[in-house]
């Protein structure tokens, strides 16, 4: 079934966990032999990586696979997992669904993750390191217009329904497609009319390169483009530890070469 809130009868001790961010986050937590298997998108921590079970990819899991583990609890995401894989596996086992979309959520994800496998206070501990680090991330007085692309051929960018929109004005920056909603696709004619003044490249889901720099440029002269760690402003459990202090490197960024 898929649970309603975030309460058991007793620890789980046959985790599988199908979100990466989430995944680290139970390594977090402490919870290495309860946690039996990941997706193959799971590569933090390397140990895990390389040693647990892995059950297929986010958007394809292997359910014949996962069924034969037998857990007691597993974890998904609505938007990084398939909704009729999910449902078909909450036919046989406890199913934890998260849903986030800002900073806020991540807090909750992390509370009720916590609740979960009976890690509370490690859970809280972990919030409050969190929330002080954003506290001290000192947002530049004008926001620089950035465009944020997660995709190539076509280009797709973030609306402002997600949670990487979140983490953009978390560090300070304004999306300059915050107007639309979910992952648009868009054009180059689209990013030079936005006022766009930084274009964000990330590392996930399409691995931009340097090269796509050098490709862009040519395209978007007098815009400043710039290679992100997709991680920092998308992964949403224990890696927002090191996110703030990661955007503290965007206030020493010129806005144009």
């Amino acid at each position: 079934m898929i649970l309603s809130s975030p309460h058991l009868p007793a620890p789980p001790l046959r985790i599988i966990s199908l979100v990466p961010s989430q995944t680290e986050l139970l390594h977090y937590f402490g919870l290495d032999e309860e946690t039996i298997a990941i997706t193959k998108f799971c590569i933090h921590p390397a140990q895990w990586f390389q040693n647990k079970t892995r059950i297929g990819g986010t958007k394809a899991i292997d359910i014949e696979k996962i069924i034969s583990l037998q857990p007691d609890l597993i974890i998904a995401n609505k938007e990084e997992n398939v909704k009729e894989q999910v449902e078909a596996l909450a036919v046989h086992f406890p199913v934890w669904l998260t849903d986030i979309n800002n900073l806020e959520d991540a807090y909750q994800m992390i509370r009720d993750i916590g609740q979960l496998t009976f890690t509370s206070d490690k859970a809280e501990v972990l919030i409050d390191n969190i929330q002080t680090e954003f506290r001290e991330l000192q947002i530049l007085p004008d926001s620089i217009p950035v465009a944020y692309l997660i995709w190539k051929d076509p280009y797709m960018t973030v609306g402002g329904d997600t949670f990487i929109h979140d983490m953009i004005e978390k560090a300070g920056m304004k999306n300059v497609f915050g107007s639309k909603r979910r992952y648009p696709e868009i054009t180059i004619s689209q990013i030079k009319a936005s006022g766009c003044k930084m274009l964000l490249l990330s590392s996930e889901p399409y691995p931009f390169a340097v090269k796509h720099i050098a490709e862009l440029s040519l395209q978007l002269p007098g815009i400043k483009i710039k290679l992100v760690d997709g991680e920092m402003f998308s992964w949403y459990g224990s890696k927002l530890l090191k996110a703030a202090n990661y955007f503290r490197s965007f206030k020493s960024e010129p806005v144009a070469d």
